[in-house]
């Protein structure tokens, strides 16, 4: 039987006809999705139905079991060490998997949820630190721009970030954190993370470790495949480039092949040109393309402004990170805003609409 109680907000709720009953009186709209999810799941159902982000594509629906996120929280809660009674903040959307896996944790561990409104300021009225927080690195950045919330977010014990890249600036300032903060690595289709890699203390660095039970290796196109049977993936290769750490388990993401650009037959990774310029661009960006008569496609940085603006020397920059010259971007593009999927990462499509339809000296040959 699926475990059926939960400490919301220091309200204990248990069983079917408990949920319905709270959902009665309930005016909270976020503590009311947390209700509707676990009367769902103390449901007749054997499944939960999961949105994708959009990320890359068209946002799906999935099926999954419910004894599947089970098994994926037992991952998460064993690997953390967390215990009966500890608090964990639910404050991502209840309309994604991460949300809806902090509550699946709570309910398997008994972990007493603390539900704030999902915004850029989660900590924001909360006197002491929870054990255990899910965030998204807007939210990291923003506490870290007032010193209560900061402190709180260190309190932390166990702390994990993901829904997009975590950047080497922010990354920097993790790293003197007392506690654990983990990178995830997962998807929908994983039910959240199946790898995590440290970004606190002295074991910082790029490597991503899987969780117990989950299975990894590399494809012929290089990218990752991933094997879990507890969690019903019996395998998924993934679009993402990989490199293993010679003799381990161990991985890093380089990209992904559908961001790669084919710039006159040189392959160029957005994510890791992206990576290797962020600490010198002023302002949010991307690198997307642009048609190219000669190339095919021309490496193009988007970048956030209604005027264009001074840019760094990527010529230089990718001469100092060893990369190739022939990644140095020939275009630069500005917009009012960078695209986003609505789980904040970078909506690829948008940003290459957005770069197409420049005009004027809002488009510019580096």
């Amino acid at each position: 039987m699926l475990p059926q109680s939960i400490d919301i907000n220091g309200r204990v709720i248990s069983g079917e006809e408990g949920f319905r009953e709270a959902l009665r009186t309930e005016t909270n709209d976020e503590i009311r999705k947390v209700l509707e999810f676990c009367l769902h799941w103390c449901g007749p159902d054997p499944e939960v139905v999961l949105h994708t982000s959009g990320s890359t594509g068209v946002p799906k629906e999935i099926h999954a079991k419910k004894t599947a996120m089970l098994a994926s929280a037992r991952m998460t809660v064993e690997r953390l060490g967390l215990k009966a009674g500890d608090t964990a903040l639910l404050c991502l959307p209840m309309d994604y998997i991460a949300g809806q896996m902090v509550v699946v944790r709570a309910l398997l561990a008994g972990l007493r949820v603390i539900v704030q409104d999902p915004s850029r300021h989660p900590f924001e009225g909360l006197t002491e630190s929870p054990v255990f927080a899910a965030l998204v690195p807007l939210q990291v950045k923003a506490s870290l721009e007032t010193p209560k919330e900061e402190a709180l977010m260190r309190g932390v014990r166990e702390l994990i970030i993901g829904g997009a890249a975590t950047d080497d600036t922010l990354a920097a300032i993790l790293k003197t954190f007392p506690h654990h903060v983990w990178s995830t690595y997962g998807m929908t289709e994983t039910l959240s993370h199946v790898a995590l890699r440290p970004l606190s203390g002295p074991k910082a660095g790029p490597w991503y470790e899987p969780l117990p039970g989950v299975t990894l290796s590399e494809s012929s196109r290089g990218t990752l495949v991933i094997s879990a049977p507890a969690i019903d993936v019996p395998r998924i290769e993934t679009n993402d480039i990989v490199k293993f750490a010679e003799g381990s388990k161990e991985f890093r993401v380089l990209g992904r092949v559908d961001n790669v650009i084919d710039t006159g037959g040189i392959k160029v990774p957005a994510e890791a040109l992206e990576d290797a310029i962020r600490s010198e661009m002023p302002v949010p960006f991307a690198v997307t393309w642009l048609p190219d008569e000669d190339l095919g496609s021309a490496v193009t940085v988007e970048v956030e402004s209604d005027h264009p603006i001074a840019l760094p020397d990527f010529r230089a920059i990718l001469k100092r990170e060893g990369l190739s010259p022939y990644w140095k971007p020939r275009h630069a593009v500005f917009v009012p805003k960078i695209s986003q999927t609505r789980s904040g990462k970078p909506d690829r499509k948008g940003i290459q609409r957005a770069a197409a339809e420049a005009k004027g000296d809002l488009k510019q040959d580096l």
